[in-house]
């Protein structure tokens, strides 16, 4: 079994920063990486960007690209999303998940391909 945590989230103006953390506990060993989704008032989730279980390869969507950044440290079990430059379109409650299947960027944005999810956190930017 593995529990995700997800904390960081907050409000902020347009232009602000964050840093999600995404705290891993239990049976992580298995993971073939992490992705962090985001959903938005009425929308679907969304794929947002992933990072490989040894933190090698990063990927992101084309809407966040340049701003946000995904680390790890194993050490901690702890995934981190950095959010620059932040948009009020970049409101959404953002989730983190452990992909449950091999790194393949035409698939990362699949929901049904990762296995454990966080309950999210909450982040909202002002305009």
């Amino acid at each position: 079994q593995v529990q995700l945590v997800e904390s960081g989230g907050g409000l902020v103006q347009a232009g602000g920063s964050l840093r999600l953390s995404c705290a891993a506990s239990g049976r992580t060993d298995s993971a073939y990486g992490t992705g962090w989704f985001r959903q938005a008032p009425g929308k679907e989730r969304e794929f947002v960007g992933a990072i490989t279980w040894n933190g090698g390869c990063t990927y992101y969507v084309d809407s966040v690209k340049g701003r946000f950044t995904i680390s790890r440290d194993n050490a901690k079990n702890t995934v981190y999303l950095q959010m620059n430059s932040l948009k009020p379109e970049d409101t959404a409650v953002y989730y983190c998940a452990r992909r449950s299947v091999r790194w393949e960027e035409t698939a990362l944005g699949r929901t049904n391909e990762y296995d454990y999810w966080g309950q999210g956190t909450q982040v909202t930017v002002s305009s």
